[in-house]
């Protein structure tokens, strides 16, 4: 008896961490299809710029986001007080504002570009929230990396850089808005909220839209396909990624995104990028990567 419960042991012991194992696995492919998702939303997005223009189908995007994240987060706006109100509205300003000239400068520059410059906002945050000299050459290393992506050449296209980092300080925004309002409003109430009143604030671009440049059914069908990949999946896979992975983890695997966009830019859109161009892209998610992995927890 005492062999049969010893031969036991290991099996029982095992068994706890193979399924932490598979939850790891579980965040690890839920990271990467968000990643995908996202990008590729923004690039389906793109083909329908000839028709919509970016801000039609940052419109029909806005909408989308909206239609999936009230009924799942159902605020409850009638009792928000105003102290709750006004970081919510300011979300909604910077929510929509971030969209519009991201996609803007993706018709101006290119998804890789467009969203590297983009992530100069969170990585901001994150190196602004230590003192470290490890910090201080990874924004070194960030900074070469953008003077290398702005570097003066005839075909630099300066209005389309600077919308991408306009989206890099509405992105840095909206990640200090949604703490406050994290703390003053329950699960995703506020960013639910949000989501709905950039939605009414877009309610007239889209007549707009619709009334000067009638739209194809497939341009709409792109927009669409915006929203759902770009919106709607990666918060869903985000919410179950951030159950099964450490917030480090998620951090750190968010570095891969500008990749991925240049990636699927290559793929969906055609969109080539010369040696200098990786080698910036290289050098913002290297300085990303080395800060989220030296991190002290």
């Amino acid at each position: 008896m005492r062999t049969a419960s010893v031969s036991r042991r290991p099996r029982l012991a095992a068994a706890p961490e193979l399924r932490s194992a598979d939850r790891r696995l579980a965040g690890v492919a839920a990271m990467l299809g968000s990643g995908l998702s996202n990008q590729t939303g923004a690039a389906v997005g793109a083909l329908a710029f000839p028709v919509l223009g970016p801000v039609g189908v940052v419109a029909v995007r806005q909408y989308v986001a909206a239609a999936v994240l009230l009924p799942l987060a159902r605020p409850r706006l009638r009792e928000f007080t105003w102290r709750q109100w006004w970081p919510v509205l300011l979300l909604a300003v910077v929510f929509g504002t971030m969209n519009l000239s991201l996609y803007t400068a993706i018709d101006r520059i290119g998804l890789g570009l467009a969203v590297t410059l983009e992530f100069l906002g969170p990585l901001t945050i994150a190196l602004a929230a230590v003192r470290r000299r490890l910090d201080a050459c990874c924004a070194v290393l960030a900074a070469a990396g953008v003077v290398v992506l702005m570097r003066p050449r005839p075909s630099a296209d300066y209005a389309g850089m600077a919308l991408g980092l306009l989206a890099a300080v509405c992105w840095a925004s909206y990640i200090l808005l949604n703490r406050t309002i994290g703390s003053r409003l329950p699960g995703a109430q506020g960013a639910a909220a949000a989501s709905g009143v950039s939605a009414v604030l877009f309610l007239p671009v889209g007549l707009l839209v619709v009334l000067h440049h009638p739209p194809s059914a497939a341009a709409v069908g792109c927009a669409v396909a915006a929203g759902v990949l770009s919106s709607a999946v990666p918060y869903l896979a985000d919410l179950l990624t951030l159950r099964r992975v450490p917030a480090q983890t998620f951090g750190l695997f968010m570095s891969v995104n500008p990749v991925l966009a240049a990636v699927v830019g290559w793929i969906v859109l055609g969109e080539g990028l010369g040696g200098w161009e990786w080698a910036g892209i290289g050098a913002v998610v290297t300085a990303n990567a080395v800060s989220m992995t030296a991190r002290r927890p």
